[in-house]
């Protein structure tokens, strides 16, 4: 949402990232806005978040627009969002940094209920409603991703609350891969109760030496989606023509991997 100058950020480690992975220089459009105008001139394509940080938003504006978005598209939208690493933004949004996991669970209870009942009345922690509703629903529950890395804590709350995870695992960075947080994912789902198969997971794959390999261990674990295209935190010059072109340079050989 904000990037702010890496001497307010100051050096690091934010979470299990050495230094901050976006500041100012970094460019990004709001996720909403951007699917908004997608949604006018597509039909068949998916919009994803990848990530929404959920905590910094209020949860009943967020459910309007996803709603909106749901039916303007044709009900092409999914929602994956997390909790973010970003302590200054939060800052500057006026959000509490230190409960965004706490609170984007009630978020989330909030939200469904928005996107399926005409007249909700709620009272949690952090939200107050009293016979309200955002009339027109969506044309259906709005799937709901939760992105997190591969902390048993991350995954067990995706095995309670979502309807499918969305690994944010760095090589090099995480103490796993996405193959162990596959396996992780599923422990989860057995401490909580819950059948793994009933999750969804929408991996990615940046372009670059060994993409290939990736992308065939994706479809070995039984991904249900995937995102191929640039890491943008090394390449922040590329534009979307750029990102557009090596997508389709690789098509056939994807699909030829993929079936």
């Amino acid at each position: 949402m904000l990037g702010a100058s890496a001497q307010r950020l100051g050096p690091g480690p934010f979470g299990r990232f050495p230094s901050a992975p976006y500041t100012d220089q970094h460019t990004f459009h709001e996720i909403v806005v951007l699917f908004a105008h997608l949604a006018a001139v597509t039909t068949t394509l998916e919009l994803v978040t990848s990530v929404l940080v959920l905590p910094q938003r209020q949860a009943a504006v967020v459910a309007k627009q996803i709603a909106t978005l749901d039916l303007l598209s044709g009900g092409h939208v999914r929602l994956a969002v997390g909790v973010g690493w970003n302590r200054v933004e939060f800052e500057a949004l006026g959000a509490d940094f230190d409960r965004r996991e706490e609170l984007l669970e009630e978020q989330l209870a909030v939200m469904r209920r928005l996107w399926t009942e005409p007249l909700v009345t709620f009272s949690g922690a952090f939200h107050t409603l009293d016979r309200v509703g955002i009339n027109p629903l969506p044309s259906r529950p709005v799937p709901v991703l939760v992105g997190s890395g591969t902390s048993m804590g991350a995954l067990r709350r995706v095995a309670r609350i979502a309807d499918g995870w969305m690994p944010l695992v760095i090589p090099g960075l995480d103490p796993h891969d996405v193959a162990t947080g596959v396996a992780r994912l599923h422990r989860a789902c057995d401490d909580v109760g819950r059948d793994p198969a009933e999750l969804s997971v929408f991996g990615r794959v940046y372009l670059g030496e060994g993409w290939q390999g990736a992308v065939a261990r994706a479809v070995e674990l039984g991904f249900s989606d995937l995102s191929v295209g640039f890491d943008r935190m090394t390449r922040p010059g590329a534009d979307h023509r750029a990102h557009l072109d090596a997508i389709g340079a690789v098509k056939d050989e994807l699909d030829g991997i993929v079936g």
